[in-house]
């Protein structure tokens, strides 16, 4: 990789992981009434995971459909151009949007990848077991050597 690489040329990004607990699959568009629930309905919880340390993310007073959607658009955008991968989390029986992982490039040398994650308040039990799903299909799917796991 080249510094300005986020993935080497020719890298084809995994593009799901399913365990008994959870499914990942790229975020984009169509799962946008399902997300903005996900994490409307968490905020407080989001904001006190590990990762999301200045509490600007979710925004307090949330956003519309139409602003989320905006949201998606750009993060699938990002996975399609390799400048930054995120994955809906989602329940392994009916599918519903439990959470999300976002894998960028890290303001900081020291790392190749910054890593965070969340899932619903109402699923807070996940937090640890899908950050160590996520540490273990990084290192043996995905091409960084040096993962920030925003504290985990």
């Amino acid at each position: 990789m080249t510094s300005d690489e986020f993935v080497p040329a020719g890298f084809e990004p995994p593009t799901s992981l399913t365990t008994d607990q959870f499914i990942l699959e790229p975020l984009g568009p169509r799962h946008n009434p399902a997300d903005h629930a996900a994490w409307m309905s968490s905020i407080e919880h989001i904001r006190s995971t590990p990762g999301y340390p200045h509490g600007d993310w979710p925004p307090r007073d949330g956003m519309t459909l139409e602003e989320n959607l905006s949201d998606l658009r750009q993060h699938a955008d990002d996975f399609t151009r390799g400048a930054g991968f995120t994955f809906t989390v989602l329940d392994p029986g009916d599918h519903d949007v439990i959470g999300c992982v976002y894998l960028y490039p890290s303001a900081s040398e020291e790392w190749d990848v910054r890593v965070r994650s969340w899932v619903r308040a109402n699923r807070s039990h996940l937090d640890v077991p899908l950050a160590d799903a996520v540490a273990r299909w990084l290192a043996t799917d995905w091409p960084w050597q040096r993962v920030d796991r925003s504290g985990r």
